[in-house]
């Protein structure tokens, strides 16, 4: 999965809602700032409008989702999902024993993780980590240069193992892989670049395994270790989740950008050949940041789509994920303060620079419970250079509540889409029993506003009876553990009575 922006960072990169600086005050939440006060300009009326998403525009998010995954299980290109075979037919059981490190790319850091696991008894008995910045003259570099240096960092980790953590005679360590860039995975712990992105220009890597490029680094300065999984983050936060609850069948990124991926039934993949899964199931990265089958989208959609590095492309993702919905917000506004004088005569040049308002600052925003909306106005003035009377601060959080709303709405439309099309393929699999859909991804998880939206918006499509058994659940971090837990389902020595 990439994220479709210049510099943009993980997926999962989103940081904590940012709030001006002032007297500590105890944090309160609040879902929307409403008011009869608030003039709605024909502008705003057509935003909700255009934005609108009532139960019948769910129903068809849904019902073309489950359709697309089809399509795209069907055959390679058959749809604008591209369900990527992850090759992941193990998953955590509980009983996985021994030592196991996690080595996790996906932006401008790479973190090491190391988990000493003892079985059903004693499950998870000790986990270190660590995290190293990326030199930026590296992201330039070659292949070699990258790979050796997060060698060497890994090697670095390896060497401070204490104590609390053994490695069971006549093994040797093994790695759970997580690589957050675009890779055509060729096996389970194989998988080829196709190009870099998140502003890495590493040469001589595409078109290479990017397994065998770190096991060749490792070589190279004599580190004993196996790579077992390699594995996307999203695909890494099913794995987590998965080892402490077996109901757990869906997994979904809420960050800077997004993906989803489920388990799968093998025989279900009609372009999967020759492929024999002992479980009879796989995991399936569904990359579902491209589907666009009726998205209801404004002007202000379009305009940030064609001026965007990728025009035409990833529309799901620009309407549901945090690396965008900040700029839509800033455009809306930009149109207001221009045909409406919403922010007096002036219009800041700061306001119309691209991406100056982050969604960190729209969360800030709608947590503003303030008479006067001090903090709306603060955040304001600091991101884009605007001053604000109060009938404006109303108006600003009006637009940042419609285009949040109608992302949280969509992001649950999808979900339901997924666990609709398992459930067709599958009676009673998925609605008959408690389903867990494990959540990662700093939107979801800072954004109480966004998370509220996309819960209402699964249970109005599911119905309160089988919306009970489908458990949307936060997962933190869990991408990392993921990946350690998957080289230990996926181990040589997984047989071994260790």
């Amino acid at each position: 999965m990439s994220v479709t922006a210049a510099t943009s960072p993980a997926v999962g990169s989103f940081h904590l809602c940012r709030r001006s600086p002032g007297p500590a005050t105890i944090p309160r939440f609040r879902m929307t700032v409403r008011s009869t006060a608030v003039y709605l300009t024909p502008l705003v009326t057509k935003l909700h409008k255009d934005c609108a998403t009532p139960l019948p525009v769910l129903r068809h998010v849904a019902d073309a989702m489950a359709a697309d995954m089809r399509a795209g299980l069907a055959a390679e290109g058959g749809s604008d999902l591209k369900m990527i075979l992850s090759y992941v037919d193990s998953l955590p059981t509980g009983s996985e024993k021994g030592l196991f490190y996690a080595l996790d790319l996906g932006g401008t850091n790479f973190r090491v993780l190391r988990v000493q696991l003892g079985g059903k008894e004693e499950r998870v008995i000790a986990t270190e980590f660590d995290q190293v910045s990326i030199p930026k003259d590296l992201m330039f570099g070659t292949s070699e240069e990258l790979f050796d240096f997060i060698a060497s960092g890994l090697a670095k980790f390896a060497q401070k193992e204490g104590n609390k953590f053994h490695l069971p005679v006549g093994t040797k360590r093994e790695i759970g892989f997580t690589f957050s860039f675009p890779v055509k995975q060729t096996s389970v712990d194989s998988g080829i670049l196709i190009k870099w992105t998140k502003g890495f220009s590493v040469s001589g890597t595409a078109g290479r395994d990017v397994v065998a490029c770190l096991m060749e680094a490792m070589e190279r300065l004599g580190l004993d270790m196996r790579v077992s999984a390699l594995v996307n983050d999203t695909v890494g936060t099913l794995a987590g989740a998965r080892y402490w609850d077996d109901a757990v069948m869906v997994a979904v990124i809420l960050g800077t950008g997004t993906n989803a991926c489920y388990v799968e039934r093998v025989d279900a993949i009609p372009k999967l050949q020759d492929h024999v899964s002992s479980s009879g199931t796989t995991i399936i990265s569904t990359e579902w940041g491209a589907f666009s089958n009726g998205l209801p989208l404004t002007e202000f959609d379009r305009d940030m789509d064609a001026a965007s590095i990728n025009p035409g492309e990833q529309i799901f993702e620009k309407t549901i994920a945090g690396m965008y919905l900040g700029e839509i917000v800033r455009r809306v506004l930009l149109k207001m303060a221009e045909e409406d004088a919403l922010f007096g005569e002036s219009i800041p040049e700061k306001l119309a620079t691209p991406f100056a308002l982050g969604t960190p600052d729209l969360c800030a925003m709608q947590q503003d419970t303030s008479n006067d909306l001090q903090d709306v106005g603060s955040i304001l003035y600091k991101a884009a250079g605007v001053e604000s009377n109060l009938s404006a601060r109303k108006i600003v959080v009006e637009v940042c509540d419609t285009i949040v709303k109608r992302g949280g709405r969509l992001a649950g439309a999808g979900i339901v889409g997924i666990l609709q099309k398992m459930e067709e393929d599958s009676k009673g699999l998925i609605f008959g029993k408690k389903t867990v859909v494990a959540m990662d991804g700093g939107l979801y998880e800072n954004y109480p506003q966004y998370r509220r939206y996309l819960r209402e918006a699964v249970t109005e499509l599911l119905g309160d009876d089988i919306a009970k058994n489908v458990v949307i659940e936060h997962s933190k971090d869990g991408s990392g553990i993921g990946a350690a837990l998957l080289a230990a389902a996926n181990s040589k020595y997984r047989d071994y009575d260790l």
